[in-house]
């Protein structure tokens, strides 16, 4: 067993000063449902946890106003549910529903989902493992330069886009998805002060640093994420393929957003889950659709042109087609929503 500290502040400031006082091996941690799970693997082995679940207002959720505004501690579940975000944004309440179980929606924040983890097999075979000391698999996300098994080996799960020769794993969230698509921003808090970031560029693209995941400066903690409200919240969806109906994550989805005048798309906003090491926007989609009348024949052409660039590897190659087909059917429905 080792020793660990553990910290519970009640406000930001607070907790900004807990995170620095510790060494580099401190972490945040709120709803714990991706955390816990890496330290059980031992995978994350942090000296000490900096609770941030008990500060006041940090799970406020606020939809009045030019702004949709997610306090960071705000549960998975109650934005879902919020009837504001159910009724004129679903590609929000979707990507937050068709994620994980209930019991983990009532648990996780949005703030630290967008922090999830890959869920790639060969990152998760942690040391003491199945033979019972170091890891079974080299992984370059997990230790840095010691090769990813991933390429050459049961790559069915893994990226086609954004690839590397490090590493192909995937960005596993939805939720980051629905943000990307609607050009959301993260508000951040460090010892260096108060930020804020769209969230597209909070993922970094593995090249050959994969275990350099995000953006983040040293101690810096999301409290929010903003999304400015827009008509095309209305004409929006998240399109979820998964190996069973809960429960599961994305093989490939895609978050859309349409402004419309009749059946001409003004403009588009496409992005792309589980087949990229990133949350992908895909702007040759969007530049495929903009100002011609959708049709089944033009929203296959915007699927395939998002995945014109995709490098398979020797089991996943079913994604390219399948994630074309998947961006085809989430344009007609979020058409269809709306006036």
């Amino acid at each position: 067993m080792r020793p660990i500290r553990y910290e519970r502040p009640v406000s930001i400031a607070d907790a900004i000063a807990a995170y620095a006082s510790f060494s580099d091996g401190a972490r945040y941690v709120a709803g714990g449902t991706t955390l816990y799970d890496l330290m059980k693997l031992n995978i994350e082995r942090p000296t000490a946890l900096v609770d941030v679940t008990f500060i006041e207002g940090l799970d406020a959720v606020e939809t009045a106003g030019e702004t949709l505004r997610f306090g960071a501690n705000a549960r998975m579940a109650q934005v879902a549910a919020d009837p504001v975000i159910r009724d004129e944004y679903p590609v929000l309440a979707e990507a937050l529903s068709k994620a994980a179980s209930q019991q983990l929606r009532n648990m996780a924040t949005v703030g630290a989902n967008l922090l999830q983890r890959t869920r790639c097999l060969y990152f998760r075979n942690g040391y003491g493992g199945a033979s019972g000391g170091a890891a079974d698999y080299p992984c370059n996300k997990r230790v840095p330069g010691s090769g990813c098994a991933a390429i050459g080996g049961l790559d069915r799960g893994q990226a086609v886009l954004g690839t590397s020769n490090a590493c192909t794993a995937v960005s596993p969230g939805d939720w980051p998805v629905a943000l990307v698509a609607m050009d959301a921003r993260i508000q951040l808090v460090g010892p260096a002060g108060e930020r804020e970031l769209p969230v597209a560029d909070l993922y970094r693209l593995p090249g050959e640093t994969p275990h350099l995941e995000f953006t983040l400066e040293p101690g810096e903690l999301v409290v929010g994420i903003v999304v400015e409200k827009s008509a095309a919240g209305a004409r929006s969806t998240y399109h979820k393929i998964r190996d069973r109906e809960s429960y599961a994550f994305a093989i490939a989805s895609a978050a859309v957003a349409l402004e419309m005048t009749g059946a001409r798309v003004e403009r588009a906003r496409v992005a792309l889950g589980g087949v990229a090491t990133r949350p992908w926007r895909s702007e040759a989609a969007e530049g495929v659709l903009a100002g011609r009348e959708l049709s089944d024949t033009v929203a296959l052409e915007a699927g395939r042109a998002a995945f014109a660039e995709a490098v398979p590897g020797r089991a996943n190659i079913f994604k390219v087609e399948l994630g074309a087909r998947t961006v085809a059917d989430a344009l007609l429905i979020a058409a269809g929503r709306g006036t």
